[in-house]
Formats: structure tokens, sequence, C-alpha cells
């Protein structure tokens, strides 16, 4: 079976997107997904994710890890996906589309993509983790997945893969665990962030939920001013917004550019 696929980038945190309209994608087989996500034996990505028909929306989104394993939802993901529904004709420029997070909004324009973001839940602030012996000060809030949110004073020094895999596979966090990211205020409404990416087990140059979760622990803990602008490891800038409530936040969005790579076909057999 031959399956023709876009690869896209949402800040350099890359994708296989399929039209998957006629649910033929085999999802099922996770070695074979895994196997194409890999960039060695596979075309390579940080992510594969399907448009699907959907009952509540203009489409479905699904979005698998490198590992094969299906996640509620990813970010940069989202605005790509949200961009090439439109060019496939699956959407308008402004939508709504399914994920496993909750029903997602989103507007495409020339330049970028905007998202509007399930409501985050699951807010943990001021907490602690024993990790090797020293304690980690940690926030947490769910952004449409689990992430772990650690202010640092310098994050160029933090050996991410580190400490965010033992934050990432903490007992605190079992079973499912968590992404972990830090984060470095630069300014009154700016920070940076590094993330270790569950899934991908590695730090990622980017990723969407992840950004917005540094977004909104800086605005919650006072440490800036909303909009904010967010740069990851890639040196892209992204503008996350949102309304503080005093249970948590609404009206939550990601700004930032999903872009076409190239195209090509899959073989399954």
């Amino acid at each position: 079976m031959e399956i023709p696929f876009w690869k896209m980038h949402g800040a350099s945190n890359d994708f296989i997107l399929v039209d998957d309209r006629k649910r033929t994608f085999p999802a099922r087989d996770q070695e074979w997904v895994a196997r194409i996500a890999s960039r060695r034996t596979g075309v390579g990505c940080e992510g594969i994710i399907l448009i699907q028909p959907s009952e509540k929306a203009d489409f479905r989104m699904r979005f698998f890890n490198p590992d094969g394993g299906e996640v509620e939802m990813c970010g940069n993901g989202a605005r790509c996906v949200a961009r090439l529904a439109h060019e496939i004709g699956a959407a308008p420029l402004r939508m709504q589309f399914e994920t496993m997070a909750g029903i997602v909004g989103a507007e495409v324009s020339e330049t970028a993509v905007r998202l509007e973001m399930t409501e985050p839940k699951d807010w943990k602030m001021n907490g602690s983790l024993d990790v090797d012996g020293k304690t980690v000060k940690y926030d947490f809030v769910n952004s449409g997945v689990a992430h772990v949110v650690v202010q640092m004073d310098d994050i160029d020094s933090v050996d991410v893969m580190k400490l965010g895999s033992a934050i990432r596979y903490h007992t605190m966090f079992a079973p499912s665990g968590t992404n972990a990211n830090f984060i470095q205020i630069t300014g009154k409404h700016s920070l940076r962030v590094r993330t270790y990416e569950r899934g991908v087990e590695n730090e990622t140059l980017a990723c969407g939920t992840g950004m917005v979760a540094a977004g909104l622990i800086a605005g919650k803990k006072k440490l800036v001013e909303k909009p904010v602008e967010v740069t990851p490891a890639s040196g892209d800038v992204l503008e996350v917004d949102f309304e503080l409530t005093k249970n948590g936040a609404t009206d939550v969005t990601l700004t930032g550019p999903a872009e076409h790579v190239f195209q090509g076909t899959l073989e399954y057999h």
C-alpha cells in the first residue's frame, strides 16, 4: 500500500502528516510507525499526524510519538495540521479540530497559525522532587499534555538529557510520565525554554505545548506579563497569550510558524 505524506515543521519541530480521511493508515502497527519516524530507517520526524473525519469538528487530529505511541496533543504539530487541513480542503481558514485533549481552534494566515488551546488543567505550583539526592523545585500544568516547568538562572548550563530524563521518569509522574521544561526569564514579556520531550526521549528543538506551559507557569508566578514571547532551542520566537483566572487560565493561544518541507510516499506491506 502506498501512503502519500507531507513533511512539515513548526519551529524546527518536524512531522510526517497524512490525509487519512479514508482511515487506511496502519496506526495499530506501532513497530512500523516507529520505523517510519526513525531518522535512520525511515523518513525521520518527531511525530506522525493523521487528518481523519470527525463528527464533532472540521476534522480529527491523531498524533503518534516516534516510539509509535499515541498521545493527546502537540502544539507545533497542531499548527502544521491546521495549515495542511486548510490546503487540502478539510477545513476553512478558521477551524476547529478534535484531539484527545479536546477541541482545538485555529486560524491560518499567510505567515503563521494561531491556535486556541484547550483549557489548561491539573495545576500544581511550588512542588519539589528528589532527583539524584538533590531537591528540584518545579511547577506543573497539563497544557494539552503533562508538563513540568523548572525555572533556572542559566538554561544553557542545564544537562537537559540527564535532568529531563530523571524528571520524565520520576515516580511522582508514573505511570505515564511527563515532559520536562527548563525556563529562563529574559524580559518583562519574554523567556527561553529547553524541553525534554516524552516519547521523543530527547531534548527537542521546540515543543508547542511545552512553550505554552512555560508561558502559563511564568505568568502565574508573575515572572512575566502576557503576551509572552517564548524562544525554544530552535531560536524561533512564538507568542503565548492567555487570561489568568483564580483557578488557572483561559483563552490560551499559541501563535507561530508552520512550514512545508517536502512531499513523498510511504510503502506499507
